[in-house]
């Protein structure tokens, strides 16, 4: 059983182990690989993980974070490990253009929260941004993160959508996301690039996460919203081992590798929050009332490919727990994933 991280540290080198299929995957890379949005909330840990699987075949292949690092302390997390920054807006042509060539390109970029009343927000972030990147990038193979949300609302016990699902996002944030595939499956087709596009559906890494939201309202007193009532997860270091892993998987256009990211179980926002307060030893406090569907994947896929996640969902209820417990540091993120509008 693997423990759970104590500190920000051990989240750190757990989140970014690499196991030994992560060494094989790399092992094919040929090239420097770039991290594009490097300085959100999965970037830290795909760089390292990728650096430190690199360090494990004693390869000399670089990883190369670039976002604007507005924040200096932010950098040298990436510098003192030994993975390379570059400041860029990729919003800028010029700017990408001057981006280092590389073989292999994880896309990590968007914008979200912030923008449910500015279309041009996120026009210009989720869809002109990734056009930019996808196009610079022609020659390379891409792995673009996605969302589950550019699929439909579904009812608890259907499974969840399936990558075969036709798209049928709700909301300006999800139809710019559908924006964001839309684009590097332009690109991919004009230039044959090798693609693939992760939709995930929702990391958790202690910090933040559905299940962090949960626990900071049952501790703090907050009333649960249950209009969501229904979600998946998956571990952090699980949702990037798989994402590196589909560099295995990449195709061209029209028939691009798709993988819906989460856990294998649906689960219950009343269950889980009723776990936390068992856990946490709060009493919770319910408001509204369970919707008929919610945003849900169906994991199938990713499990065939790439068998079950190290850390099930009770494991990760339990870790949250603890890390919440124990008031860990958290990164005051917050996922909203009980908007039903499709507005952040």
């Amino acid at each position: 059983m693997i423990p759970a991280p104590q500190s920000v540290d051990e989240l750190d080198l757990l989140a970014s182990e690499p196991d030994r299929a992560i060494v094989e995957t790399l092992g094919r890379v040929d090239g420097d690989v770039v991290v594009a949005g490097a300085g959100g909330k999965m970037g830290f840990h795909l760089a390292l993980m990728l650096r430190r699987g690199f360090d494990i075949l004693g390869s000399r292949n670089r990883v190369i974070a670039v976002s604007r690092f507005g924040d200096a302390a932010t950098r040298d997390q990436f510098e003192s490990r030994y993975i390379e920054t570059l400041s860029a807006d990729l919003t800028d042509a010029v700017a990408v253009a001057d981006l280092p060539d590389a073989s292999t390109v994880f896309y990590l970029a968007g914008r979200k929260f912030g923008t449910s009343d500015d279309p041009a927000t996120l026009k210009l972030y989720n869809e002109e941004m990734p056009a930019l990147v996808a196009e610079r990038y022609a020659d390379a193979s891409i792995v673009a993160l996605s969302t589950g949300c550019v699929y439909p609302f579904v009812e608890p016990d259907s499974g969840g959508s399936s990558e075969e699902d036709e798209p049928q996002p709700v909301g300006d944030y999800a139809v710019s996301c559908l924006g964001r595939e839309a684009a590097f499956l332009r690109s991919s087709e004009a230039h044959g690039t090798p693609l693939a596009l992760i939709r995930l559906n929702y990391a958790v890494d202690l910090r933040y996460g559905v299940l962090v939201d949960l626990a900071l309202k049952v501790s703090r007193g907050e009333p649960v919203d249950l209009t969501t009532g229904y979600f998946n997860c998956i571990w952090q270091g699980d949702a990037i081992t798989r994402t590196i892993r589909s560099l295995k998987h990449v195709s061209p256009a029209p028939e691009p590798f798709i993988l819906n990211l989460t856990g294998p179980r649906t689960l219950s926002v009343r269950e889980v929050a009723l776990a936390f307060e068992s856990l946490l030893n709060h009493n919770v406090e319910f408001t509204g009332t369970e919707a008929e569907t919610a945003w849900l994947s169906n994991q199938t896929k990713s499990h065939r490919l790439f068998g079950a996640p190290s850390v099930t969902e009770e494991r990760l209820i339990h870790w949250v727990a603890d890390w919440i417990d124990h008031e860990r540091p958290i990164l005051g993120k917050p996922t909203h994933f009980e908007a039903r509008d499709g507005k952040f």
